[in-house]
């Protein structure tokens, strides 16, 4: 295959997985749904489960990782994640066969043909990271848990062809969600998870002349409008004079749109 392709295979707080292609390397970013839904994701998309290369960890939350330990039992693949969140995983999730390979917060590492570019991004795990994945030519950028946009983030980010981006609440329906108040300080804090606006600021800073398509992804089903945050990013990318970029919604029960590029 030439190209890059991405698909989320399930996002929101029941659930994360996201699947990623370039050449014959075929990756997993994240876990966190049954091994049935990721195969039936994968089937809908026409890969066997069996070709997958590796699946590739951002965080040792239970709706990141819940599948680490089957899917290394069933299939056999190497899990790859940074120290502090390889050994959170192991605390979350009951399995004594794993197979780490760990890597290095901020140092590039390659899987087959891709070049996997790890990078901090500020949430309340043991060591979160996003995910710059390359080919060489296209570039796809992942930041699905993270409070704020820093610097680092925004470097990272600014050069991709494709964003898989958290919009995660709408500020006004968090606050009347009933939620105990510690959960919606922690939501909106500095190591929580963007809002609408949030993205919108953080797409608005790193909205770069090859930029191709925005994943809207991690969105609440309790605490936003979906309708809400595509119509933010869309009116972002209106005001910089970029209605070409393609917007794609994910679903916590559905894949999402398939984008090769």
């Amino acid at each position: 295959m030439d190209g890059v392709e991405v698909c989320v295979l399930a996002s929101g707080s029941s659930g994360n997985a996201l699947y990623v292609a370039g050449g014959e390397t075929r990756l997993l970013i994240d876990a966190g749904v049954s091994l049935k839904s990721i195969q039936a994701g994968l089937e809908q998309l026409g890969v066997e489960p069996a070709t997958l290369t590796a699946v590739l960890f951002s965080h040792d939350h239970d709706d990141h990782c819940r599948s680490a330990g089957v899917l290394r039992r069933r299939l056999n693949l190497p899990l790859y994640a940074n120290e502090g969140t390889s050994r959170g995983i192991e605390r979350v999730v009951k399995s004594d066969d794993f197979d780490w390979r760990i890597f290095e917060t901020g140092s590039p590492f390659t899987v087959g043909a891709l070049t996997v570019e790890p990078f901090s991004v500020p949430h309340d795990a043991a060591d979160t990271v996003g995910f710059v994945i390359s080919d060489g030519c296209a570039r796809l950028g992942i930041a699905t848990d993270l409070g704020m946009a820093t610097t680092l983030v925004q470097r990272k980010l600014v050069d991709c062809d494709v964003l898989v981006l958290e919009t995660n609440h709408n500020v006004e329906l968090l606050q009347q969600s009933g939620r105990p108040w510690s959960l919606i300080q922690r939501i909106r804090g500095r190591q929580g998870h963007l809002s609408n606006e949030d993205a919108a600021a953080l797409l608005a800073s790193v909205l770069g002349p090859r930029l191709k398509a925005v994943l809207l992804a991690h969105l609440s089903a309790e605490c936003n409008s979906p309708d809400q945050a595509e119509r933010l990013v869309r009116e972002t990318l209106r005001q910089a004079a970029r209605e070409d970029v393609r917007v794609e919604r994910t679903y916590p029960h559905a894949i999402s749109a398939r984008i090769v590029f």
